[in-house]
Protein backbone atom coordinates (compact mmCIF):
# COMPACT_ATOMS: atom_id res chain seq x y z
CA UNK A 1 0.00 0.00 0.00
CA UNK A 2 2.90 2.33 0.35
CA UNK A 3 4.47 1.92 -2.64
CA UNK A 4 0.97 2.27 -4.59
CA UNK A 5 -0.27 5.67 -2.11
CA UNK A 6 3.72 7.28 -2.70
CA UNK A 7 3.07 6.71 -6.46
CA UNK A 8 -0.13 8.32 -6.44
CA UNK A 9 0.78 11.22 -4.71
CA UNK A 10 3.61 11.93 -6.91
CA UNK A 11 1.51 11.87 -10.11
CA UNK A 12 -0.81 14.38 -8.33
CA UNK A 13 2.23 16.69 -8.20
CA UNK A 14 3.13 16.02 -11.59
CA UNK A 15 0.14 17.34 -13.34
CA UNK A 16 1.21 21.15 -11.70
CA UNK A 17 4.93 20.44 -12.06
CA UNK A 18 5.63 18.91 -15.59
CA UNK A 19 5.46 22.61 -16.98
CA UNK A 20 8.26 23.48 -14.62
CA UNK A 21 10.05 20.34 -16.12
CA UNK A 22 9.69 21.13 -19.97
CA UNK A 23 11.18 24.59 -19.52
CA UNK A 24 13.94 23.03 -16.85
CA UNK A 25 14.92 20.58 -20.03
CA UNK A 26 14.68 23.43 -22.45
CA UNK A 27 17.41 25.51 -19.94
CA UNK A 28 19.52 22.98 -19.53
CA UNK A 29 19.86 21.41 -23.14
CA UNK A 30 20.31 25.38 -24.29
CA UNK A 31 23.94 25.92 -25.34
CA UNK A 32 25.07 21.95 -25.31
CA UNK A 33 28.71 21.86 -25.70
CA UNK A 34 28.41 25.66 -26.78
CA UNK A 35 30.97 28.13 -25.76
CA UNK A 36 29.23 31.14 -23.89
CA UNK A 37 28.07 33.56 -26.45
CA UNK A 38 28.11 31.66 -29.57
CA UNK A 39 24.48 30.20 -29.56
CA UNK A 40 21.36 32.01 -29.55
CA UNK A 41 19.54 32.16 -25.90
CA UNK A 42 15.94 31.36 -27.26
CA UNK A 43 15.71 30.50 -22.96
CA UNK A 44 16.82 33.92 -20.97
CA UNK A 45 15.36 32.74 -17.17
CA UNK A 46 12.39 30.60 -16.31
CA UNK A 47 9.57 33.43 -17.07
CA UNK A 48 10.96 34.06 -20.27
CA UNK A 49 11.03 30.50 -21.22
CA UNK A 50 7.55 30.06 -20.29
CA UNK A 51 6.43 33.22 -22.61
CA UNK A 52 8.53 31.37 -25.22
CA UNK A 53 7.40 28.32 -25.58
CA UNK A 54 3.73 29.13 -24.60
CA UNK A 55 4.15 31.84 -27.69
CA UNK A 56 5.76 29.87 -30.61
CA UNK A 57 4.29 25.72 -29.46
CA UNK A 58 1.17 27.15 -27.70
CA UNK A 59 -0.05 26.52 -23.97
CA UNK A 60 -0.56 22.64 -24.42
CA UNK A 61 3.46 22.33 -24.66
CA UNK A 62 3.71 22.97 -21.24
CA UNK A 63 2.71 19.57 -20.54
CA UNK A 64 4.66 17.57 -23.30
CA UNK A 65 5.86 14.27 -21.91
CA UNK A 66 3.00 14.59 -19.09
CA UNK A 67 2.34 10.73 -19.93
CA UNK A 68 5.74 9.18 -19.49
CA UNK A 69 6.01 11.90 -16.71
CA UNK A 70 3.44 10.63 -14.87
CA UNK A 71 4.80 6.89 -15.13
CA UNK A 72 7.69 8.06 -14.48
CA UNK A 73 6.35 9.48 -10.80
CA UNK A 74 4.20 6.53 -9.83
CA UNK A 75 7.32 4.02 -11.01
CA UNK A 76 10.34 6.32 -9.43
CA UNK A 77 8.71 7.49 -6.32
CA UNK A 78 6.41 4.68 -5.75
CA UNK A 79 9.71 2.02 -5.20
CA UNK A 80 11.34 5.18 -3.68
CA UNK A 81 9.14 6.51 -0.98
CA UNK A 82 7.35 3.32 -0.43
CA UNK A 83 10.81 1.16 0.16
CA UNK A 84 11.89 4.10 2.37
CA UNK A 85 8.87 4.16 4.71
CA UNK A 86 9.14 0.22 4.69
CA UNK A 87 12.76 1.00 5.75
CA UNK A 88 11.30 3.67 8.84
CA UNK A 89 9.13 1.53 9.91
CA UNK A 90 11.07 -1.14 10.64
CA UNK A 91 13.67 1.65 12.00
CA UNK A 92 16.91 1.32 9.98
CA UNK A 93 16.27 5.35 10.08
CA UNK A 94 16.76 5.97 14.02
CA UNK A 95 19.52 5.63 16.43
CA UNK A 96 18.31 5.07 19.85
CA UNK A 97 14.56 6.47 18.85
CA UNK A 98 15.91 9.29 17.04
CA UNK A 99 16.25 9.67 13.68
CA UNK A 100 20.02 9.03 12.59
CA UNK A 101 21.42 11.27 9.91
CA UNK A 102 23.56 8.75 8.39
CA UNK A 103 20.93 5.98 8.55
CA UNK A 104 18.43 8.02 6.59
CA UNK A 105 20.57 9.11 4.47
CA UNK A 106 21.47 5.97 3.47
CA UNK A 107 18.38 4.37 3.48
CA UNK A 108 17.54 6.98 1.24
CA UNK A 109 20.12 6.19 -0.84
CA UNK A 110 18.61 3.04 -1.56
CA UNK A 111 15.55 3.32 -1.83
CA UNK A 112 16.39 5.79 -4.89
CA UNK A 113 18.68 3.66 -6.77
CA UNK A 114 16.21 1.26 -7.13
CA UNK A 115 13.06 3.99 -7.95
CA UNK A 116 15.62 5.09 -10.73
CA UNK A 117 16.72 2.49 -12.78
CA UNK A 118 13.05 1.10 -12.78
CA UNK A 119 12.19 4.08 -13.90
CA UNK A 120 14.74 4.92 -16.35
CA UNK A 121 12.84 3.93 -19.95
CA UNK A 122 10.35 6.40 -19.19
CA UNK A 123 12.49 9.25 -18.10
CA UNK A 124 14.57 8.83 -21.09
CA UNK A 125 11.29 9.44 -23.19
CA UNK A 126 9.98 12.13 -20.86
CA UNK A 127 12.98 14.10 -21.49
CA UNK A 128 12.97 13.50 -25.61
CA UNK A 129 9.36 14.50 -25.53
CA UNK A 130 9.75 17.81 -23.63
CA UNK A 131 13.08 18.72 -25.61
CA UNK A 132 10.63 18.52 -29.00
CA UNK A 133 9.86 22.08 -29.96
CA UNK A 134 9.35 24.59 -33.25
CA UNK A 135 12.67 24.61 -34.94
CA UNK A 136 12.89 28.51 -34.19
CA UNK A 137 13.18 27.79 -30.57
CA UNK A 138 14.44 23.91 -30.51
CA UNK A 139 17.23 23.54 -28.06
CA UNK A 140 19.40 19.82 -28.47
CA UNK A 141 18.50 16.99 -30.61
CA UNK A 142 14.79 16.41 -31.93
CA UNK A 143 13.72 13.30 -32.14
CA UNK A 144 10.71 14.04 -33.24
CA UNK A 145 8.34 11.02 -31.86
CA UNK A 146 5.06 10.93 -31.83
CA UNK A 147 4.07 10.10 -28.39
CA UNK A 148 5.69 7.90 -25.45
CA UNK A 149 4.77 4.25 -27.11
CA UNK A 150 5.93 5.52 -30.26
CA UNK A 151 8.79 6.47 -28.86
CA UNK A 152 9.44 3.12 -26.65
CA UNK A 153 8.97 0.72 -29.78
CA UNK A 154 11.34 3.27 -31.87
CA UNK A 155 14.14 3.10 -29.21
CA UNK A 156 13.83 -1.17 -28.98
CA UNK A 157 13.85 -1.57 -32.49
CA UNK A 158 16.55 0.47 -32.98
CA UNK A 159 18.95 -0.41 -29.89
CA UNK A 160 17.34 -2.97 -28.24
CA UNK A 161 16.01 -3.56 -24.55
CA UNK A 162 19.05 -2.31 -23.26
CA UNK A 163 18.81 0.64 -25.53
CA UNK A 164 15.72 1.43 -23.50
CA UNK A 165 17.56 1.82 -20.57
CA UNK A 166 20.29 4.58 -22.09
CA UNK A 167 21.72 7.01 -19.35
CA UNK A 168 20.56 4.96 -16.29
CA UNK A 169 24.08 5.42 -15.34
CA UNK A 170 23.72 9.29 -14.94
CA UNK A 171 19.73 8.93 -13.46
CA UNK A 172 21.41 6.60 -10.81
CA UNK A 173 23.32 9.14 -8.92
CA UNK A 174 21.15 11.90 -9.73
CA UNK A 175 17.97 10.07 -7.90
CA UNK A 176 20.24 8.51 -5.32
CA UNK A 177 21.83 12.09 -4.21
CA UNK A 178 18.50 13.84 -4.25
CA UNK A 179 16.57 10.94 -2.41
CA UNK A 180 19.47 10.80 0.44
CA UNK A 181 19.80 14.63 0.88
CA UNK A 182 15.47 14.90 0.65
CA UNK A 183 14.31 11.66 2.69
CA UNK A 184 17.18 12.14 4.86
CA UNK A 185 16.35 16.36 5.61
CA UNK A 186 12.81 15.90 5.53
CA UNK A 187 13.07 13.58 8.82
CA UNK A 188 15.37 15.61 10.44
CA UNK A 189 13.50 19.09 9.86
CA UNK A 190 10.61 17.27 10.67
CA UNK A 191 11.88 16.08 14.01
CA UNK A 192 13.53 19.80 14.49
CA UNK A 193 10.39 21.45 13.84
CA UNK A 194 7.94 18.90 16.66
CA UNK A 195 10.81 19.93 18.85
CA UNK A 196 10.29 23.43 18.61
CA UNK A 197 6.58 23.04 19.55
CA UNK A 198 5.12 25.50 17.21
CA UNK A 199 2.59 23.81 15.33
CA UNK A 200 0.47 21.11 17.11
CA UNK A 201 1.56 17.62 17.01
CA UNK A 202 -0.91 16.20 14.61
CA UNK A 203 -0.65 19.34 12.03
CA UNK A 204 -0.09 19.32 8.48
CA UNK A 205 2.02 22.42 8.82
CA UNK A 206 4.93 20.14 10.45
CA UNK A 207 5.36 18.15 7.31
CA UNK A 208 4.35 20.96 4.82
CA UNK A 209 7.88 23.14 6.67
CA UNK A 210 9.64 19.81 6.41
CA UNK A 211 9.03 19.78 2.90
CA UNK A 212 10.02 23.54 1.89
CA UNK A 213 13.18 22.88 3.77
CA UNK A 214 14.26 19.84 2.65
CA UNK A 215 13.42 20.88 -0.94
CA UNK A 216 16.25 24.15 -0.22
CA UNK A 217 19.18 21.19 -0.63
CA UNK A 218 17.35 18.96 -2.72
CA UNK A 219 18.05 21.22 -5.26
CA UNK A 220 21.48 22.58 -4.14
CA UNK A 221 22.87 19.19 -4.62
CA UNK A 222 20.72 17.71 -7.46
CA UNK A 223 20.84 20.24 -10.46
CA UNK A 224 24.48 19.34 -11.40
CA UNK A 225 23.44 15.70 -11.46
CA UNK A 226 20.42 16.63 -13.45
CA UNK A 227 21.90 18.46 -15.93
CA UNK A 228 24.41 15.83 -16.61
CA UNK A 229 21.67 13.53 -16.77
CA UNK A 230 19.33 15.32 -19.03
CA UNK A 231 22.01 15.91 -21.60
CA UNK A 232 22.78 12.13 -21.49
CA UNK A 233 19.51 10.90 -22.18
CA UNK A 234 18.98 13.29 -24.83
CA UNK A 235 21.71 13.16 -27.22
CA UNK A 236 22.06 11.50 -30.71
CA UNK A 237 23.60 8.02 -30.83
CA UNK A 238 24.40 5.66 -33.54
CA UNK A 239 23.06 1.85 -33.92
CA UNK A 240 26.00 0.75 -31.47
CA UNK A 241 24.06 3.29 -28.76
CA UNK A 242 27.58 5.03 -29.10
CA UNK A 243 27.28 9.67 -29.17
CA UNK A 244 26.76 10.40 -33.00
CA UNK A 245 27.48 13.95 -32.23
Amino acid sequence: MDFLLSGVAACGACLFTNPLEVVKTRMQLQGEMKAPGSYPMHYRNVFHATYTICKTDGLLALQKGLLPGLLYQFCMNGVRLGSYSMLETAGYTRTDGRVSAVKSTAAGALAGVGGAFIASPVYLVKTHLQAQSTSTIAVGHQYRHEGMLHALITIYRRHGIIGLWRGSSSAVPRVMVGSAIQLSTFSKAKQFTCDLQVFKPDSWLISLTAGLVSSVFVVLAMTPFDVISTRLYNQPVDQQGKCAT
